[in-house]
């Protein structure tokens, strides 16, 4: 009659055990799988813009987001079945435009892309003058209104009645300023990630201060310096060297999407982070601005992003623990999580 096996209930646990730990193993098997072609295809994106970039001349701008025909379902680990629907029964407004800091482009989002569509969401990231896939000559930027044109243009050519959410970060925050100046009627809610969220009059250098050193130290003694134009001539742009980039950018930032970041980083246009800018209280004033924290950030402490938010109140402060200057890398669900929680504030 065949052979009869007896399990003991201690057997029986184990056998449970064992199968929950075979489940937990595909599932984080099929994590990690996602993982994997989440930055295989961001690669692969800097390779072509690196490849676009050698082959053609003139200016040209990309924005990326919302063209993804991938939707996960229910099961799927970046999303999460039983709040979205609820998240979309509360927002008004789904358009999220993403403005990236010094040295990167619209490619550092893909995580924050990603987790965004899933949720229903149309992001939106762009490319500033001489950053990511746009061909201007970084040394040819000289001001901040030049820098923050792609922006300013996506935003004047939206609908009459369209409005986004504005997220920038690191010295991104002051394209988000500016855009906050010259079309406040575009933007419900600017949201600061780690970024210059600076004064009227204050230049978005005089934030990193504390890292760099002043103005005229810096402009003296640092050996980032790019001289564009000729060494007998005004410097033009800056750029660290990848061990400075891993020190102050990606403390916590996985291994891959260092290797990513450093051969996709631009040099960035002094100008623009040089330039004091004129905030009024009628336009820029009257913004709903928020302000996110990264709590182990070595190119923005947290006690220089605490005087940021004393000296300029915004609505609301959030934290991320254990995050670095780049969160999007480093803590992309807790990023997710609070830009999510932003949306929904009426």
């Amino acid at each position: 009659m065949g052979n009869l096996i007896c399990m003991t209930k201690k057997d029986t646990r184990d056998n449970n055990h064992g199968s929950k730990s075979k489940r937990m193993g595909r599932s984080q098997r099929k994590l990690l799988a996602e993982e994997e072609f989440l930055h295989r295809q961001a690669l692969s994106m800097a390779l072509q813009q690196h490849q676009l970039s050698q082959r053609f001349d003139g200016s040209m701008s990309r924005r990326i987001g919302s063209t993804s025909s991938r939707r996960r379902n229910l099961s799927d680990p970046f999303s999460n079945g039983k709040q979205a629907p609820d998240f979309l029964e509360n927002i008004k407004l789904n358009k999220f435009v993403l403005v990236h800091g010094e040295g990167f482009g619209a490619w550092c989002w893909y995580k924050t892309i990603a987790l965004l569509e899933e949720a229903g969401l149309v992001p939106i990231a762009i490319d500033l003058t001489g950053s990511g896939i746009d061909l201007a000559d970084t040394n040819s930027v000289t001001t901040l209104a030049e820098y923050s044109k792609p922006l300013i243009s996506y935003l004047e050519n939206l609908p009459e009645d369209e409005q986004v959410i504005l997220v920038g970060h690191s010295t991104g925050g002051a394209c988000v300023s500016y855009a906050l100046e010259h079309c406040p009627q575009k933007i419900s809610k600017a949201i600061f990630l780690c970024a210059t969220m600076v004064s009227d009059g204050q230049r978005p250098f005089d934030v990193f201060a504390e890292e760099l050193g002043s103005t005229e130290r810096f402009m003296q003694e640092s050996q980032f310096l790019i001289h564009g134009n000729g060494k007998d001539k005004p410097p033009t742009g800056f750029m660290f060297e990848k061990q400075q980039m891993k020190g102050l950018y990606f403390n916590q930032s996985p291994t891959k999407d260092v290797a990513l970041a450093t051969v996709s980083m631009r040099p960035i246009p002094l100008g623009p982070v040089m330039e004091k800018l004129s905030l009024s209280p009628e336009k820029y004033g009257t913004g709903r601005r928020f302000f996110i924290q990264t709590l182990d950030d070595h190119a923005l402490s947290p006690d220089v992003q605490e005087k940021l938010v004393r000296d300029s109140p915004p609505e609301r402060v959030f934290k991320i623990k254990g995050s670095d200057h780049c969160p999007f890398f480093s803590k992309p669900q807790s990023l997710h999580k609070i830009l999510l929680e932003i949306a929904r504030i009426p």
